[in-house]
């Protein structure tokens, strides 16, 4: 009975064994159809696309290189980034023309040229050809509430395809960290590609605050409460680190805008060989005509000045402590507020003491979201009983910006793993003396001793900023005079020169290929 049995399970498994093999193999042959279909399908719609270019080279009579950059009249750094290097790749190849992929609506092309002279005092010594897209949206995190790293990356291939489908270029370039455009642009448009990175995607600083359950603006507290939350975001983490990989490996050329940056990207890309430091152009050569003087000689004014109001009597220099940044999450103003308070909770109440200081705190409000947290900020001011000792300015024209940091003792800095920080440079070549968060580019790349003498402080929590910034305030005038000039004479590195130099250098090889 046994044996019937076995005999009759060894019959059955067989059978099933046949029929899994009758259901492989027409699930094969369809799969290698399907693959061919697909494959002839990318190399019809590569040979369509080829054939634009063709034909618009013949227009033409000439390469084009075409810039993605959606937010091009946005006026931040990036666009700092893109306008400076299109004057650039003018200067030195004239035979060659230039397209810039934007989201912008309801602006026209000479209005996004004028905003640029404005805002940057940058203009270009020929036309630019604006290619207007109508998806924009498609890249906005406003259009993802849940997975929106991948609802971002997805909707800016779709956006690629639209700008690629517009105009076919020689060269693409993304300016704006778009990596998922890169194989578009390369294997269905047959285009040479470049990027320049200023911020990843996805790091490994995010995985780890994952995986430390760790509460931050990009890791919401009942995720971070939650283990399997935790561990399937990690997962997603590192899937979706594997695709922003393997896009980004498709550039040719790969240029990123601090060592902090690098180290990811290198991490993530693998491309070690193609891949270089540029830092970005800062505008600090309106900062420089300024020029530095001792503050004894300025205190001497402004007691001057003061005696007259006030009938004289005492040392009353006012010292500033100024914040630069948008008011976002992540540039983390609540830290700057109550490392202020601990600074006031340590000065006495007579002269020089707390009611010599000010908290001045600068930035724009890019939307309603914005606005609340500003609201949310004065009411910890009120909480703390510091509300008398701190002003908020929000978006100021830029002379009222010069004016504030010129006159300022300490420019304060908050952001953990800031990928650079311009505004970070702008204090220094103000003449402020920085107070910076020790990570990210603030600590591998600006904050950093030139040629053997300080440049400025680092700092990572509340007693720590609370301990320099009273440090910076005891010291005498002429220690915190050559301070400033030390940080002055470093920020010439970051100068506009300096970034098309070491843009030339890194695009060269491509623009070669071009010319020929």
């Amino acid at each position: 009975m046994g044996h019937d049995n076995h005999h009759h399970l060894s019959l059955c498994f067989c059978d099933l064994m046949r029929l899994l093999w009758s259901l492989l193999v027409p699930c094969l042959y369809l799969s290698l159809i399907l693959t061919l279909v697909l494959l002839l399908l990318l190399l019809g719609v590569r040979m369509w696309l080829q054939g634009h270019r063709k034909t618009r080279r013949a227009q033409d009579d000439g390469p084009a290189v075409a810039f993605f950059h959606p937010y091009c009249n946005a006026g931040g750094g990036g666009e700092r980034v893109l306008w400076c290097s299109l004057r650039a790749l003018m200067h030195r190849y004239p035979g060659v023309s230039f397209v810039v992929y934007t989201g912008d609506q309801g602006v026209t092309g000479e209005q996004i040229l004028e905003g640029a002279r404005q805002r940057f005092n940058i203009t270009l010594p020929r036309s630019v050809t604006f290619v207007f897209l109508r998806h924009r949206v498609l890249v906005e995190a406003s259009s993802y509430p849940h997975f929106t790293l991948l609802g971002q990356s997805a909707g800016s291939m779709f956006l690629g395809w639209e700008a690629l489908t517009a105009f076919v270029p020689d060269l693409y370039v993304d300016s704006m960290g778009y990596a998922f455009t890169l194989p578009i642009f390369r294997y269905l448009g047959g285009c040479k590609v470049a990027s320049y990175v200023h911020y990843p995607t996805v790091s490994t600083d995010m995985l780890s605050v994952v995986r430390e359950r760790n509460p931050r603006f990009n890791n919401v507290d009942f995720i971070s409460r939650n283990p399997i939350l935790s561990a399937l975001k990690v997962v997603y983490y590192c899937c979706f680190a594997l695709l922003y990989g393997l896009a980004g490996s498709c550039s040719d050329v790969i240029m990123v805008n601090s060592t902090w940056t690098l180290g990811h990207i290198l991490a993530l890309w693998r491309s070690p060989s193609r891949t270089s430091i540029v830092y970005p152009p800062c505008d600090i050569r309106a900062f420089l005509d300024v020029p530095l003087e001792d503050e004894d000689e300025m205190e001497g004014w402004e007691e001057l000045g003061r005696e007259e109001e006030d009938g004289g009597g005492g040392d009353r220099k006012r010292h500033s402590i100024v914040s630069v940044g948008q008011f976002r999450p992540e540039k983390d103003h609540q830290l700057q507020i109550r490392a202020f308070r601990k600074l006031l909770d340590r000065k006495g109440d007579g002269p020089g003491g707390r009611e010599s200081l000010r908290l001045v705190l600068i930035g724009g409000c890019r939307n309603q979201e914005d606005e609340e947290r500003v609201l949310m900020l004065r009411g910890l001011c009120q909480e703390l009983g510091i509300a008398d000792h701190v002003e908020f300015k929000l978006n100021i024209p830029f002379e009222e910006l010069k004016r504030e940091l010129v006159d300022a003792t300490i420019g304060l800095h908050t952001m953990w793993n800031e990928h650079f920080g311009i505004g970070v440079v702008e204090c220094m070549a103000a003449g402020t003396i920085v107070l910076a968060h020790k990570s990210g580019g603030p600590k591998l790349d600006i904050v950093v001793p030139y040629e053997g003498r300080q440049t400025g402080f680092l700092a990572d929590s509340e007693d720590s900023y609370a301990a320099a910034m009273e440090t910076i305030l005891s010291l005498s005038p002429a220690a915190r005079l050559e301070m400033r000039r030390n940080a002055r004479d470093s920020v010439e590195r970051f100068s506009d020169q300096e970034f098309e130099s070491c843009f030339l250098a890194a695009m060269e090889p491509l623009m070669g290929t071009l010319e020929r």
